[in-house]
């Protein structure tokens, strides 16, 4: 019984979804990233989910409209999929002390925290899943966002439940202007593999969608 346990503990974390960077690792990078200078206007993103097999479910680009007042940071999400779907939602970020910020959106529970340092940003917050109509899960997003040279900002994400790995996200974002914001270009850049992504981004069964069509979660349809 005690083995039995023991085999438990060891996948457990052997599969475990928390980071162990920590963001005074790398606080005195040259680069440094002010978030919400760098989220300011207009941005574009492009990403995918992979499961927790290295199997690619979804991919997506994003065109992200941001508006900080002095406050608040205000993030409108765009998004499109490889299937031609559509999707829209919107963080409400604030700007704390020390290098802090909290951060609400629809499908969050509680709030998001997070803590810039030097080149990079560590996010984390509890997104809320829905597993079925009237039932939704809990998982855990371990975000890190690092900023590189010529305004490339590259991201990574965990989602677990029960520190168990579901799956990885990563995004690369990109500053644009005002002239190349189109978003049909956002759609346009989906078309060389859209026509196929109905049978090559089918989600294993314990994969589940939000109400809000979260990017981090492949399509269950």
């Amino acid at each position: 019984m005690k083995k039995s346990v023991y085999v438990l503990v060891f996948i457990a974390f052997a599969l475990g979804g928390c980071s162990s960077m920590k963001i005074d690792e790398i606080k005195n990078s040259a680069q440094r990233l002010v978030l919400e200078e760098y989220f300011s206007g207009k941005t574009r993103a492009w990403g995918l989910f992979e499961d927790r097999f290295g199997t690619i479910r979804r991919q997506f680009v994003v065109d992200i409209d941001g508006k900080w007042d002095g406050t608040e940071l205000v993030l409108n999400e765009d998004f499109t999929f490889a299937d031609g779907e559509k999707s829209n939602r919107v963080w409400r970020i604030r700007k704390l002390a020390n290098g802090t910020y909290e951060g609400s959106a629809n499908d969050i529970i509680g709030v998001a925290t997070g803590t810039v340092g030097g080149n990079a940003l560590h996010w984390r917050y509890v997104l809320d899943l829905e597993i079925a109509k009237g039932r939704t899960m809990a998982v855990q997003l371990d975000d890190w966002m690092f900023l590189q040279p010529h305004g490339v900002l590259m991201n990574r994400a965990r989602m677990s439940k029960f520190g168990i790995e579901l799956g990885q996200i990563t995004i690369s974002f990109s500053k644009i202007s005002e002239d190349s914001s189109n978003k049909k270009t956002a759609a346009t850049n989906l078309q060389p593999y859209a026509a196929d992504s109905a049978k090559a981004y089918q989600p294993s069964g314990i994969f589940y969608k939000t109400a809000t069509r979260h990017p981090n979660i492949p399509n269950s349809q």
